[in-house]
């Protein structure tokens, strides 16, 4: 519900109660229309937009607004058209070894007809981006690349018959300010935290083809609008083979892939990664995981979650616990391997070192500092890693060392975790493993529950929970510019108080009078806070 609607609800609202009360000519307010100059004039002296299109009243493009704001509503109250959604081609996600930095990509079809692309998956950034158009673009030749058997694909937007650009006008448009004309296609830039890492372009919309696997569902494919980077120049990682044909962000800014499904009422605002010990893992969007999984909440970052943040209250060997290790740490599918804050570092790896029974080593070419040599493909007894979060919430890491092998077998192992260099930590894909991770951003929890990544389509055996209840360089890590969002956990509203009250004196209003104004007030500030969760993860 937009801010205009609250403020005229809750007016509506309480002349109504006043009235009921007796108490009419004591309150009155000016109701101001959500196109009316007034509203105009203080959405730009506060967002500082440029060149914002203002329907004219009654034409054609005034009832468009109101009435696609209507539908909207309509889709929340309905409820998800799907219980889950996966791209057309599947929901299974793949490695593709020292290429590609040791990341997970899937196939996904964009456009009609449908283009194939095969993107990289990263929860730390908000942005869907493919090649297009390109200027300076990676090779798309599957000759470039060992593990490729055909050529990746560039799109282009002209080739598409739903193919639409973005205009500088549009509330998407992060840099709408920096164009000479409102209804020019809208820029972007991306910069990611890996040095010299970038996208830059301009933002389309066009069909993102995705799958139910529900038999229960009247259609199982979907055709959903996404807004996405047409990339016609990258930088740093994305030339040297990172993401050659486009990176998929999984962050909770609006403009990301789980957000503009939510928006459109096809799925819950939640999705779930998983990632199997032989390397292979899946997505589903709209999943909030399993009734018994651990959860944890996501905390916000300068008041805002832009990220997915987590709090970590220590860190743990076997039945034992170190002192001070508690740090923040960014849940990151982007980020091959793990990262802590130097000092939580240093205590984990002298920790970790103390308990394990082999003898350091250095494997050239591998970043770790702590190595150790084995004799054979039998490891020496490695002591279980726990992270411990809030509310008696852990995560035992299924495996935290990474094994070195020679032309006879394994010659040693690494404990897989790097210092950060900054206060906060980033939780990466190899702590991942044998985790089915759930991001619900409805409820601003992060979930996990031990998983073989079995599919989650209603012909297989996994249970849903209920609706409501060897290359150092890794993908870049987190976009730096995330759009601004924030969220509350939705509330529940109780019983409206009865209408029947006793009769109250026409100067001052009874008490009950004014508890049942209070109440209906709560429940307008109760569903403003849900409606922003909706609209801005």
């Amino acid at each position: 519900m937009e801010i205009w609607k609250v403020g005229l609800v809750t007016m509506v609202l309480g002349l109504s109660i006043l009235v009921e009360c007796g108490v009419s000519d004591m309150y009155s307010s000016k109701l101001v229309h959500r196109f009316s100059d007034e509203v105009r004039k203080v959405r730009v002296s506060r967002n500082g937009e440029v060149g914002v299109v203002w329907p004219q009243h009654r034409s054609f493009e005034y009832y468009g607004k109101l009435m696609n704001s209507d539908l909207q509503r309509q889709k929340m109250k309905l409820g998800p058209q799907f219980q889950l959604l996966f791209p057309s081609q599947g929901s299974k996600t793949m490695p593709l070894g020292n290429d590609f930095g040791w990341l997970h990509y899937m196939w996904v079809d964009i456009g009609t007809p449908n283009v194939s692309f095969l993107i990289a998956l990263d929860a730390g950034s908000d942005l869907l981006w493919v090649p297009c158009e390109c200027v300076q673009c990676a090779p798309l030749s599957a000759s470039y690349y060992s593990s490729l058997d055909k050529d990746l694909n560039e799109y282009n937007p002209s080739g598409s018959s739903t193919s639409k650009f973005l205009s500088c006008s549009h509330q998407l448009c992060e840099l709408g300010s920096n164009c000479k004309n409102p209804k020019q296609p809208c820029p972007y830039t991306v910069n990611y935290v890996s040095e010299d890492t970038s996208t830059s372009g301009v933002l389309v919309e066009d069909i993102l083809h995705l799958a139910s696997g529900s038999r229960m569902a009247a259609n199982s494919s979907a055709r959903a609008p996404v807004t996405f980077g047409c990339g016609s120049k990258q930088t740093g990682g994305y030339l040297n083979g990172v993401a050659p044909d486009g990176l998929m962000g999984l962050g909770p800014g609006e403009i990301s892939v789980p957000s503009r499904l939510a928006k459109a009422g096809l799925v819950r605002n939640s999705f779930s990664l998983c990632f199997k010990e032989d390397d292979s893992g899946r997505i589903f969007f709209g999943d909030q995981g399993p009734a018994g999984q651990q959860t944890t909440s996501f905390l916000p970052s300068e008041g805002q979650f832009v990220t997915y943040v987590v709090g970590l209250e220590s860190c743990c060997f076997g039945s034992s616990c170190i002192e001070q290790t508690s740090f923040k740490a960014i849940v990151d599918s982007g980020s091959s391997f793990t990262f802590l804050p130097d000092q939580i570092y240093d205590r984990v790896v002298k920790e970790f070192d103390r308990k394990v029974n082999a003898t350091k080593a250095s494997f050239e070419g591998y970043p770790w500092q702590y190595c150790y040599k084995s004799s054979s493909e039998v490891l020496p007894k490695i002591p279980s890693f726990t992270l411990k979060f809030t509310a008696n919430s852990s995560f035992i890491v299924q495996d935290p060392v990474f094994m070195i092998y020679g032309s006879q077998g394994a010659v040693g192992f690494c404990l897989a975790v790097e210092p950060s260099g900054i206060e906060i930590g980033t939780i990466g894909q190899n702590f991942m493993t044998g985790y089915r991770m759930v991001f619900d951003r409805e409820n601003l929890k992060l979930g996990w529950s031990h998983s073989d990544c079995e599919d989650l389509t209603d012909n297989n055996r996994l249970p849903l929970a209920p609706a409501d209840g060897n290359s150092p360089n890794s993908l870049p890590a987190e976009q730096q510019n995330t759009p601004n969002s924030s969220g509350v956990a939705p509330a529940v509203a109780g019983k409206t108080p009865s209408n029947s009250a006793a009769p109250t004196s026409r100067g001052m209003p009874s008490k009950l009078c004014l508890t049942k104004l209070l109440f209906q007030l709560l429940l307008v500030s109760s569903n403003f806070r849900w409606s922003l969760n909706t609209f801005t993860l």
